[in-house]
């Protein structure tokens, strides 16, 4: 079926079924038209959609409609289930025919491991205490990077503030992780998917890892003893058979640097929220080592190595601590080879370089241990259910890819970057990090080929046809929205301000900030590229002010815009993951103030490499795209339906002054422009005199 001409009929007939339903939106319908033409033709198609248009509906139904098999990535997990459990049911249920199925599909951590969890609880009929919620809690409470990878920095975007225990890890109070492993192990014996999204509460992150695996140690349906009734592979079965599978964008970066073994066969793929693309991809086709990756296998393989091997896993214990020394004083820098502006390779680049080496050495011995165990004990696993011998070869897959990832890094090339990255309270947590410098060469070569390509956003990046390989003469539309910026909302840039580098800086901002939120009545979402500047903020302000201020780091994220949206007055102080991902309708919200343009900090070790090898085009190439879209996700949070209305305000002169003004100007959505305070203040009075 091509574009067909009844296209625009079906789409205004489903439309006007949706609650409210009804409307005519042309950039809705253009979008539709485009996407059927596209698939059509089995060309590429990036549409940039702005808030309002409508965009799921106007790719789903002419990728159903053109009986393809279609995979829909997102870059959230949120926006997923949305897809899941609203627009899908309700196309499906007012489409009419021809009938489609969909599923989701999330990785593997996602779903609870009945085997991990049979072992746990001690239901094989070989399991003893190593396989006990005392040891489970052992591995991964005394470890927080114990295979579940870094914990989420507290107030960060994937701490959500519930599930910490009351005490020290693994004590018996309510929310101690051994009581929540064992409401983990009784929620599966009665959940029909295991899909951690269906909790009704939030587990801490290593109770979770304790009932969960990772790609890198599933061993697959065949070889395991739990694998007929595993929650993972009835939803991979699930998926295979579904006319759409919707995955998020992270897995599908996991499906591309796999060879495209992870996912069903599909001939469409629809890149939802196509802004964050360029990110997850350089992360997925990226290698992550830390020193929890070391000390995890070691715990594991000290109960499946003979009595006299267990020196061999004591060894890897003992590298994984010096491999954390050698990357605490490289935190923030590029290594393996140094970073050219270093000049000659530094003690700590070539003890880090030994320390990788000597861990490769001893991982690839305990590979050896285990294996040579397992063909010893295989007579004695025969009466245990299998438990001991799926314990063995999830082991034996971490520790090869941990061999894999160790000799990648010890083996750099010119089209990747290394560096050392640190995290979490204090930058308590080293990662070394490796991901390559351009994903666009990668995905020319191994996705555009594959499927037909539909890449779209609210804010489709500049140059992200370049930055993603697409092939030359990809067509990009942009079909508006619906919503009337002109006469709604105002973009006010603050040119008086002073200099940042001045010293009366912070408190003309201060000053400023007051003026524009007494005008709004609070009701302001305040937006800061920093932590530092957030809290200088919070601390001048919230004594000054008649409305109550939230800072980012009074709540978990989900709490904290609960209570922003429950009163109009309140205002919010917040940084860089408050920029996206923020939806507040209504009188809540008729501020949005923004501290400062978000450029890239110069210091970052993949944009360096990235500027690197754009030589004189850098700035053009790399900082200002990602500026650029940013500042519009973060503009993009004031006007969220059609009777919103207010003022976005960049308190940076640059916006006013700076030669590249105006590509960012046309970037956001068409409001009006002023550098006039007054102006802003009268408007946001307007604004605030019906709410009040």
């Amino acid at each position: 079926m091509g574009p067909t001409t009844d296209l625009t009929d079906v789409l205004a007939a489903v439309a006007h079924a949706l609650p409210g339903g009804g409307e005519d939106r042309p950039g809705q319908r253009a979008m539709a038209e485009a996407v059927a033409r596209a698939i059509d033709e089995g060309s590429h198609l990036v549409v940039q959609a702005g808030t309002g248009t409508g965009k799921s509906l106007a790719y789903l139904l002419p990728a159903v409609r053109s009986g393809r098999r279609v995979v829909v990535a997102t870059a959230t997990k949120a926006l997923q289930d949305q897809l899941a459990t609203k627009e899908l049911p309700f196309l499906a249920e007012h489409l009419g025919r021809p009938p489609f199925s969909f599923a989701v599909l999330k990785g593997r951590s996602n779903y609870l491991c009945r085997q991990r969890a049979a072992e746990i609880a001690g239901t094989g009929a070989g399991a003893d205490t190593d396989g006990s919620v005392e040891a489970a809690v052992a591995l991964f409470a005394t470890d927080p990077e114990a295979m579940a990878g870094e914990p989420p920095t507290p107030g960060g975007p994937g701490d959500t503030g519930r599930g910490t225990g009351t005490g020290p890890a693994g004590t018996e109070g309510p929310g101690s992780m051994a009581t929540q492993i064992r409401s983990l192990i009784a929620w599966a014996s009665t959940s029909a998917t295991g899909d951690r999204a269906e909790l009704d509460f939030e587990p801490e992150p290593r109770a979770w890892a304790a009932v969960s695996v990772s790609a890198r140690e599933c061993p697959g349906a065949f070889r395991c003893p739990s694998g007929t009734t595993c929650f993972a592979e009835w939803a991979r079965t699930r998926a295979s058979t579904a006319d759409v599978v919707v995955v998020n964008t992270h897995l599908y970066a996991t499906h591309v640097a796999g060879g495209g073994s992870v996912l069903p066969p599909h001939d469409v793929l629809v890149l939802d929220e196509a802004h964050a693309v360029e990110d997850i991809m350089t992360a997925g086709l990226g290698i992550e080592l830390t020193a929890g990756r070391l000390r995890a296998v070691a715990l594991a393989g000290r109960g499946l190595v003979a009595a006299d091997d267990a020196a061999v896993a004591d060894a890897v214990a003992d590298v994984a601590e010096r491999l954390d020394r050698a990357l605490r004083p490289l935190a923030g820098r590029r290594v393996l080879p140094a970073d050219p502006k270093a000049g000659a390779a530094t003690a700590e680049r070539s003890e880090l370089e030994d320390v990788l080496a000597l861990a490769r050495g001893r991982v690839g011995a305990l590979h050896g241990a285990v294996q040579g165990q397992k063909a010893h004990q295989a007579t004695l696993d025969e009466g245990d259910g299998g438990d001991a011998a799926a314990r063995r070869t999830r082991l034996l897959l971490a520790v090869d890819h941990l061999v894999d990832d160790l000799s990648a890094v010890l083996s750099p090339d010119t089209d990747h970057v290394t560096w050392v990255e640190s995290s979490g309270p204090s930058g308590r947590y080293v990662t070394l990090r490796r991901a390559p410098i351009e994903v666009g060469p990668v995905l020319a070569e191994a996705l555009w080929p594959e499927v037909t390509a539909v890449l779209t956003s609210a804010t489709v990046p500049p140059l992200v046809e370049d930055h993603l390989g697409l092939p030359r003469g990809t067509r990009r539309i942009d079909v508006g929205s619906p919503f009337p910026y002109e006469r709604s909302a105002l973009l006010y840039c603050a040119a008086h301000l002073p200099d940042r580098r001045d010293p009366t800086a912070a408190a003309a901002l201060h000053d400023e900030l007051w003026a524009l939120i007494t005008a709004a009545g609070g009701r302001a979402l305040a937006l800061f590229t920093s932590w530092r500047a957030m809290e200088a903020a919070v601390k001048a302000l919230r004594p000054a002010l008649p409305y109550r201020v939230l800072a980012q780091n009074d709540l978990p994220k989900t709490k904290l815009l609960e209570a922003f949206a429950s009163e109009e007055s309140t205002c919010l102080f917040a940084t860089m993951s408050f920029w996206q991902g923020v939806d507040v309708p209504g009188a809540t919200l008729s501020l949005v103030t923004i501290d400062r343009l978000p450029f890239p900090r110069p210091d970052d070790p993949l944009l360096e490499a990235r500027r690197e090898r754009a030589g004189d085009g850098a700035f053009r190439i790399v900082d200002l795209p990602r500026a650029t879209t940013l500042l519009a996700q973060g503009a993009g949070r004031l006007i969220r339906s059609s009777t919103d209305t207010g003022v976005v305000a960049v308190l940076d002169r640059r916006l006013a002054t700076a030669g590249y003004r105006r590509t960012m100007i046309e970037a956001l959505p068409p409001m009006r422009f002023t550098t006039q305070q007054s102006e802003a203040v009268a408007f946001l009075k307007a604004v605030a005199a019906p709410a009040q």
